[in-house]
């Protein structure tokens, strides 16, 4: 069994940061990507930013590049989301997410284990 477990949302004002942290436990699974994807209300879940386990190589959706950086510590094993100049926009809950097989890392279905989400409100 694996558990991914996000921490660190919260409320922030427009142009605030936070930082999303995901904690892996349980069986080791080959990671190739770790993902965090975001879900608002009345839409579907969306991708954010992915990272590639072993080479680090980086991908992000338009809307967050250049606000948001993903980032990865192999001996904790954790994946963290800095968010920077946030937007009301950015509401949602955000999803930590791994897979192992290479699959394409801007979809849902590409990933095997999700968290439970962590809600990430920014007021105007």
């Amino acid at each position: 069994q694996v558990a991914l477990v996000e921490s660190g949302g919260g409320l922030v004002q427009a142009g605030g940061s936070l930082r999303l942290s995901c904690a892996a436990s349980g069986r080791t699974f080959s990671r190739y990507y770790m993902g965090w994807f975001r879900q608002a209300p009345g839409k579907e879940r969306e991708f954010v930013a992915a990272i590639s386990w072993i080479a680090g190589s980086r991908y992000y959706a338009d809307s967050v590049k250049g606000r948001f950086t993903i980032s990865r510590d192999a001996a904790k094993n954790t994946v963290d989301l800095q968010m920077n100049s946030l937007k009301p926009e950015d509401t949602a809950v955000y999803y930590c997410a791994g897979q192992g097989d290479g699959g394409v890392y801007f979809r849902t279905s590409s990933y095997d284990y999700w968290g439970q989400g962590t809600q990430v409100t920014v007021s105007s």
